[in-house]
């Protein structure tokens, strides 16, 4: 289908961005990749009076290292984040999400901002911003603030971000030990019926630290603490795997879809995780 009419805004920095947010109010979205909005203006599930594309807005790119601390600008695509060694080299758990996400065409547009900043339960990115414990920056009329990426997701498509608000970068701590990040899907191109997100921390053979997140079980991303206080002080055994696997299972709530039913969802999950946990060990 065709969309309906719209004005074409392309500011060319951020205060600009927020002007016209502020301007046009509930008639205004801003437009990264546009992956998501777009399908859903063509569909008419979203009419959309101004819509203001960040493309032409340079604050919003790069990627910054500063000792441990990763920053990413909103507008960093999944493939530079693929394609930076520096990035990789200190975080590559991005790398191997970001390679299961959709395919080489959708990964040169879609954006790092844009995945996680619309709420969307079957994105890759918000689970795996959680399991990182990362910090989502705004900037809005009022100024700049920060969230936790822990607290930025209400329910599905709602988030902590304002509506005149626009997230502008994300930043977090480059990751120790082991990773994994293990997604099944239908097909390429397809959002996860499950995927989970691990980072353990080894101390000789015990695990010493562990983050478990989820995408695509329940309405908004799942972080487990429960979950991973089950691996750690453990040899990460099956006994343990087995707990842990329980834990995060008490903690989603998926939905019957075209996906599969619940139980299916549900199994698939545990066999995700599961694997992400044996995986992640293996690197620790």
């Amino acid at each position: 289908m065709i969309p309906a009419a719209f004005e074409y805004h392309r500011p060319g920095d951020l205060p600009s961005a927020l002007a016209l947010l502020s301007e046009h109010g509930d008639d205004a979205r801003v437009i990264a990749g546009g992956h998501s909005l777009i399908p859903m203006m063509k569909l008419r599930m979203a009419e959309v009076p101004h819509l203001i594309d960040l493309q032409a807005i340079k604050a919003l790119r790069g990627i910054t290292i500063d000792g441990t601390r990763v920053t990413l600008g909103a507008m960093v695509t999944q493939h530079e984040i693929i394609a930076s060694d520096a990035l990789m080299s200190v975080a590559p758990i991005l790398g191997e999400a970001a390679l299961q996400i959709a395919d080489p065409q959708v990964r040169y547009m879609g954006t790092i901002g844009g995945n996680v900043a619309n709420g969307d339960p079957g994105n890759d990115m918000p689970g795996l911003m959680q399991c990182l414990d990362a910090t989502f920056h705004l900037e809005g009329p009022e100024g700049t603030r920060s969230v936790m990426a822990r607290d930025f997701y209400d329910s599905a498509y709602m988030t902590a971000r304002a509506d005149d608000e626009i997230l502008t970068a994300i930043s977090f701590d480059a990751p120790k030990g082991g990773f994994a990040y293990e997604k099944q899907k239908r097909k390429i191109g397809d959002y996860a019926t499950a995927a989970a997100a691990v980072m353990l921390t080894r101390e000789g053979d015990t695990c010493a630290a562990a983050s478990i997140a989820m995408t695509n079980l329940s309405d908004v991303p799942v972080w487990s603490a429960t979950a991973g206080a089950a691996l750690v002080g453990t040899d990460v055994g099956a006994e343990a795997v087995s707990a842990a696997v329980a834990a995060a299972l008490a903690d989603i709530d998926p939905t019957e879809d075209n996906r599969g039913p619940v139980d299916f969802k549900r199994h698939v999950a545990a066999i995700i995780i599961a694997r992400a946990i044996t995986r992640a060990w293996g690197r620790a």
